[in-house]
C-alpha cells in the first residue's frame, strides 16, 4: 500500500469519529473527507483544522492507556504552534506553555503542538524528556542530581551550558528545527515553580532539603492524529503524589532517598522484615502531598486518582466507549491493592489518536 493510501486510511476513521463527537452532519464529514483525499493526492499530506487538532489531542489523552487521570480529557487547553519557523519561536512557545500550565500553582492541563513531520523544513523536535527536569552529573563521588538526566545534561554541557552543581539544577531546553543543529535555551527562573518538601509531623525531614518542580510536562512523545505525526507536542496534567514520592525520590535508579528518610525517622534498616522501606515510603509520600497542598500547588493522591479513574470508566461506559488501559501503569506504586484498578482487567489495545514514545515511531 502506498504511503498516501495509508495516510487516507488513517484519516478516514479519525474524521468520522471526531466530527461525530462534535455533532457534525454526515454531509460535512463526507465533504471534509473529499477535501482530505484531494489534498493527499496533490500534496502527499493534509492539514488539520484547529478544531480537528484540538479534539484530536483531547482524544489522544482519552486513549492514553497508561494515564490514570483521563477523567479530565475534555479540559485540555490546546496551543497551536504549527506556524513556528525558528528555534527562538519554539522556545517562546514552550515558555508560554510552562507559564500557562503552572498558573500560579492552580495547574491547567495544556498541550502545545508544533509542526508535523510531513513538512521537513518545519519539523520540530524537543530533546528533553520533560520541559522541566533536574540535571544529573557524574562525579568522582557518584551521581549528583537526577541519574535519569545524565545524557541530556551532557548534551547541554556540550552546547555550552554550565549548571550550578546542586542536586536540583533546572536543565535548559534543547530544541531543533528540521535537521538543523540543536539550540539551547535556559528557562527563566521565574517560570519554574518549585515545592520545598517538609513533613507535617517529622521536623527532621527538613534536613533532607528535598524539593521538586510543580508541573510534569512530558516532551519525549509524539502525537499521532489521523495519520499525521507531530514529533513535538509537550503536554501536562498535574502530579499524582506517588510519581514524586514513590518513584522520583524513592527509586534506586533516581534520587534513592529511602535510606535517608529512614535515617531521619530513626528506623531499623538492618533487616527488611522491619518494613523500614514501606514505612519510609509512606511518610515520604505524606510529605510530598502535605508540601504541595500547603504551598497551593495542585496534586492528587493515588486513592483520589483511582476514584477519578472509576468515574472516567463510568462516563465512557455511558457513551458506549470501551476503556483500554495498561494495568501495570494504572496501578499506583504505593498500596495498589487498596484501589479498584488492582482488581480489574483492562485491554491494552492501542486506539488512535494517541501519544507514542519517540523510539517507538
Amino acid at each position: 500500500m502506498k504511503v498516501q493510501d495509508q495516510l487516507l486510511e488513517k484519516a478516514i476513521p479519525f474524521i468520522k469519529e471526531c466530527y461525530s463527537e462534535l455533532g457534525q452532519s454526515s454531509g460535512k464529514i463526507e465533504a471534509r473527507l473529499a477535501g482530505i483525499a484531494e489534498a493527499i493526492r496533490y500534496k502527499g499530506y493534509y492539514e488539520h483544522t484547529f478544531q480537528e487538532l484540538e479534539h484530536g489531542a483531547k482524544m489522544a489523552w482519552r486513549n492514553s492507556n497508561r494515564c490514570i487521570g483521563r477523567l479530565f480529557w475534555e479540559t485540555l487547553t490546546v496551543h497551536d504552534a504549527r506556524y513556528i519557523e525558528t528555534e527562538e519561536q519554539m522556545a517562546e512557545a514552550l515558555f508560554r506553555h510552562i507559564e500557562t500550565a503552572t498558573n500560579g500553582g492552580k495547574i491547567r492541563p495544556v498541550i502545545t503542538i508544533f509542526p508535523p513531520t510531513h513538512d521537513s523544513a518545519q519539523g520540530a523536535f524537543i530533546l528533553n524528556d520533560q520541559l522541566i527536569r533536574y540535571a544529573g552529573y557524574e562525579t568522582d563521588n557518584g551521581i549528583l542530581g537526577d541519574p535519569a538526566s545524565i545524557q541530556i545534561t551532557a548534551l547541554c554541557q556540550s552546547l555550552g551550558w554550565q549548571g550550578a552543581g546542586t542536586p536540583y539544577d533546572v536543565l535548559p531546553l534543547v530544541v531543533q528545527m528540521g535537521d538543523r543543529k540543536p539550540k539551547l535555551f535556559e528557562i527563566p527562573a521565574e517560570l519554574v515553580l518549585e515545592v520545598d518538601i517538609t513533613h507535617p509531623d517529622i521536623a527532621a525531614f527538613d534536613d533532607l532539603q528535598l524539593k521538586w518542580y510543580a508541573v510534569p510536562i512530558v516532551s519525549n512523545m509524539y502525537l499521532e492524529i489521523g495519520g499525521i505525526h507531530y514529533p513535538a507536542a509537550p503536554f501536562n496534567g498535574w502530579y499524582m503524589g506517588t510519581e514524586i514520592g514513590a518513584r522520583n525520590f524513592a527509586d534506586q535508579a533516581r534520587y534513592d532517598m529511602l535510606p535517608r528518610v529512614a535515617s531521619v525517622m530513626g528506623l531499623d534498616t538492618r533487616r527488611d522484615a522491619s518494613l523500614w522501606k514501606d514505612r519510609a515510603l509512606v511518610e515520604l509520600n505524606v510529605a510530598v502531598l502535605h508540601s504541595y497542598q500547603q504551598q497551593g500547588v495542585a496534586i492528587v493522591d493515588h486513592h483520589t486518582a483511582a476514584k477519578q479513574f472509576k468515574s472516567f470508566e463510568e462516563k465512557e461506559q455511558k457513551v458506549s466507549r470501551d476503556v483500554t488501559g495498561d494495568w501495570s501503569w494504572l496501578i499506583p506504586p504505593l498500596s495498589p491493592a487498596t484501589t479498584h484498578i488492582f482488581h480489574q482487567h483492562y485491554s491494552n489495545e492501542v486506539k488512535l489518536p494517541n501519544f507514542f514514545y519517540r523510539h517507538e515511531g
